[in-house]
């Protein structure tokens, strides 16, 4: 790590941000000497996004109050946003959707937020991203909505059950097929959901 008796490289706040040791409060002052913010490793990952792969909560803000880039991609197109939303880092998530979240963003599979926040069951990040507005009926490479992905992915446990409620509610196209045509409720069925299932035809799926 740096310290503040060294000289600094354009990577200071990056390697700095790689060592679990390292607080908020030590990213604030390699900052406030003029430590380069968005430098990037030979992942094309920021500072940011690897503090966001930790959920490393106080060291993210002090980057993106900072003014990081909530936005900026690494080569796997991941995100501080994308990734903080996929993997349910909810206080991350929220602070970057306060500063500048792009909602239209997708990952590599072509797909916003909120479907592998709905794949994996993070249901509060899931009404977090409604909230803010994302589209609930965008379709991924795979076509795939995150009403799809919460049953063809999901053992259709509480979570997802919860998940599929907050879709519906949200507007969902409850009858929007995948690239072979079966709708939701259709896989509800196929894997047995009965729960979600009762969701979906109380909704008027069909």
């Amino acid at each position: 790590m740096t310290t503040v008796g060294q000289s600094m490289s354009e990577k200071d706040v990056l390697n700095a941000v790689a060592d679990k040791d390292v607080d908020a409060a030590q990213i604030q002052a390699l900052l406030s000497r003029g430590a380069a913010l968005d430098a990037r490793d030979e992942a094309g990952r920021t500072a940011l996004l690897v503090a966001t792969h930790g959920n490393r909560i106080e060291v993210a803000r002090a980057l993106i109050e900072a003014g990081a880039d909530v936005n900026a991609k690494d080569r796997i197109n991941d995100s501080p946003y994308l990734y903080a939303g996929a993997r349910g880092h909810l206080e991350i998530l929220k602070m970057t959707l306060a500063h500048g979240a792009d909602l239209k963003s997708t990952n590599r599979y072509g797909g916003t937020a909120l479907i592998p926040a709905a794949e994996r069951g993070h249901v509060d990040t899931v009404r977090t991203l409604i909230e803010a507005g994302v589209d609930v009926d965008h379709v991924n490479n795979l076509g795939w909505t995150a009403l799809l992905e919460a049953i063809i992915l999901s053992d259709g446990g509480k979570r997802h059950q919860q998940i599929v409620e907050l879709l519906v509610k949200a507007g969902a196209d409850i009858n929007l097929a995948d690239r072979d045509g079966v709708k939701p409720l259709q896989h509800a069925r196929s894997r047995g959901f009965r729960e979600i299932e009762a969701i979906l035809v109380a909704a008027g799926a069909m």
